[in-house]
């Protein structure tokens, strides 16, 4: 009896430790496959371009920006040189090009949390847009330039002529940091559109903007007639001209993406056609 009863113990452990044996390779079978899961996953997710095809969209982050970007009056489309190609850029990887409007302070915040794929507005290169995004090959040349009304222009020729007045400037812009590098009063505003409407309005005397801005939106057959651009703040710090940048997440892959579809662009005359389109041409930069 005594042997019999070892002999079955013997057994029953043997077949325990089978179907212990038999688990544990299951389960290290499945942990190696949701391992293979999450690496797909992961490398899916390392991928920008993947992430805004599989989205359908590239969300792009503007402001009101002519001729970059802008709306045309009774109308919700926005077009402008950066709009059109972000178009023809969206399409060419085969999806959407969808605007959104943002607060330009924000727009490093914007990318980093996926508010937006790409910020593509008139966007100086800087040392704070070169450390905190992907950045594109430069596509256009640009500088920062005093606008005031037309009445004053011959009293804003330099430096000393402005350093009493008033200005307003875009927050987080190369304007605002121009400005206050020559040490002049002004107060931040939403966008390059509001610091015009401030001047046009009499609530600051003058605005530092684009160049590019200013030759599409202040003078005679424009919206601000009455409003001209007397100094080049470029010059008057001793700095180079700026140039336009197109700006993407860190170790983005959109990056490479639109600096192919920028020489093709380029090559093939779309470049060209849009940037006569919105009076730019002379801006544009060869890749």
């Amino acid at each position: 009896m005594k042997t019999k009863r070892l002999l079955a113990l013997l057994s029953a452990g043997a077949l325990s430790v089978s179907m212990l044996a038999g688990c544990g390779s299951t389960a290290k079978t499945d942990d190696t496959a949701s391992g293979s899961a999450a690496a797909d996953t992961s490398a899916s997710a390392d991928s920008d371009l993947e992430y805004v095809k599989s989205q359908g969209k590239l969300v792009v982050g503007i402001t009101d920006f002519a001729p970059m970007d802008y709306k045309e009056d009774g109308s919700d489309e926005w077009i402008g040189f950066d709009a059109d190609m972000a178009k023809a850029f969206a399409e060419s990887i085969g999806v959407e090009a969808e605007f959104l409007e943002i607060n330009w302070n924000n727009k490093v915040m914007e990318l980093d949390g996926k508010g937006v794929d790409a910020v593509w507005n008139g966007m100086t290169l800087t040392d704070e847009v070169k450390t905190s995004m992907n950045c594109s090959s430069p596509y256009a040349t640009n500088a920062q330039v005093v606008v005031v009304p037309s009445d004053k222009a011959d009293a804003a020729k330099d430096l000393d002529g402005v350093k009493d007045l008033s200005f307003a400037v875009e927050a987080g812009s190369a304007g605002a940091a121009a400005a206050d590098a020559l040490g002049l009063t002004a107060t931040e505003v939403q966008s390059q559109a509001d610091a015009l409407m401030e001047v046009a309005a009499g609530t600051s005397d003058a605005c530092v903007i684009d160049l590019l801005m200013a030759g599409a939106m202040i003078g005679e057959g424009t919206s601000y007639p009455n409003l001209v651009y007397t100094l080049d703040l470029n010059e008057t710090n001793g700095d180079e001209p700026e140039n336009y940048v197109v700006g993407f997440r860190k170790d983005s892959d959109l990056t490479a993406a639109f600096n192919d579809f920028y020489k093709s662009a380029y090559e093939d005359g779309t470049v060209e056609k849009l940037a006569e389109k919105y009076g730019v041409q002379e801006a544009i930069v060869a890749p």
